[in-house]
């Protein structure tokens, strides 16, 4: 049987890393569907909140990665009307998949050209659209949604939620009769070798968060939850800054946490490096973010052995039912601090039933055959 053919359009690609959750979504799709569809990706010469080129790329050009797929990296210059337009009239794709809302060129603008073609076309929200993500810059967000709609940006297209909150966002947003396809994210693919031994003594936790530091990743309430907390705790953050007065003000903050407090900024990680990161002598993900969809770190923390501390705005959820940590509402620090101290306060046979918990949940995600089925069966299997 002959492979699909899929053109993707999306901001950011491998060599890539600091755009986070939609580069790592469409690196796994391609490690785990590329027996049975070609993909051919459209993005940009450079990493996110980067205006240098990669290293090595040859721009505006089709080159052909070792792991099987295509890739053109449009340069400043490149990245026009007519070179997109090029692209989708390049063969007859089975489908064009389109990673965002609200990005110009790697959105709307492949969106706007084959408005008229009959060209499958699939848009994953990643997310842009729960209420969280939606509450930043809400008034912009909304007033483009409704021109889109009155000018038939959507007419015709399919979208991808990776979740049933995000459904409801989609049908929210775009309408409730919009072709929907409810279609989890692929994670990376992980070893078998079983869930890590961790270390835990009574009267102190390490805490560890990889993220782009920005206001909807609420660095301040981590910040502020730690405040109380009694016993030893180190927090190690990783990730680029993309909001600097936000990061500032942190920073301003974690001046003035106590001294049984240590907190640590080790700055930006390649993606290929996290699982490294999370095997290290952690005891939580802390990670309250105002919203995901997925969260590829969450679950590559669950298979690392590592409970989860994040808000109740994620898939993961009933996380103190399945003994794999907290969801926990974003209406204060109460419940965070609450949490970490438990944590603090844990002996080694607790907290090793709490790993154990995280790990199962995170390995039947990994293993789950079902999402690569609905993947290809979206696409067009």
């Amino acid at each position: 049987m002959a492979k699909l053919d899929v053109l993707v359009f999306v901001d950011w690609y491998k060599p890539g890393y600091r755009g986070g959750g939609p580069v790592r979504s469409m690196i796994n799709m391609v490690d785990h569907l590329a027996h049975e569809v070609r993909f051919h990706i459209v993005t940009g010469d450079t990493d996110y909140a980067s205006s240098a080129p990669y290293q090595g790329v040859v721009p505006d050009q089709w080159t052909e990665l070792p792991s099987g797929e295509r890739v053109r990296y449009a340069s400043r210059s490149g990245r026009n009307a007519n070179h997109w337009r090029s692209v989708l009239l390049e063969r007859e794709w089975d489908a064009v998949y389109i990673n965002g809302m609200f990005s110009l060129w790697y959105s709307i603008m492949p969106l706007w050209l084959s408005r008229r073609s009959g060209k499958r076309r699939i848009v994953v929200a990643r997310g842009m659209l729960l209420p969280g993500p939606m509450g930043q810059g809400a008034l912009k967000k909304r007033l483009f949604l409704a021109l889109a709609k009155a000018f038939g940006l959507y007419r015709g297209v399919e979208f991808q939620a990776t979740s049933s909150d995000e459904v409801i966002s989609v049908q929210r947003h775009i309408g409730s009769r919009a072709v929907i396809h409810e279609v989890t994210n692929l994670p990376r693919k992980m070893g078998t070798a079983g869930r890590p031994a961790r270390h835990k003594e009574k009267g102190s936790a390490r805490l560890v968060n990889v993220v782009r530091i920005a206001t909807e990743k609420n660095i301040h309430l981590i910040i502020q939850s730690l405040m109380e907390v009694k016993g030893e705790v180190v927090f190690d953050l990783y990730g680029p800054v993309y909001h600097e007065a936000y990061w500032e003000q942190c920073e301003l903050a974690i001046a003035q946490l106590p001294a049984n407090i240590k907190f640590n900024y080790h700055g930006p990680v390649a993606s290929e490096q996290v699982p490294q990161v999370l095997s290290g002598e952690y005891h939580a993900l802390f990670m309250p973010n105002e919203g995901d969809n997925f969260g590829h770190t969450m679950v590559e923390a669950m298979c690392a052995g590592l409970p989860l501390l994040i808000s109740d705005r994620s898939p993961w959820r009933g996380l103190v039912q399945r003994q794999a940590g907290w969801d926990i509402p974003l209406n204060g620090t109460a419940g965070f601090t609450a949490a970490v101290q438990e944590l603090v306060d844990m002996d080694q046979n607790r907290f090793d039933a709490l790993s154990a918990g995280a790990y199962a949940m995170g390995m039947a995600q990994v293993n789950s055959p079902d999402t690569v089925a609905n993947t290809l069966k979206m696409l067009g299997r």
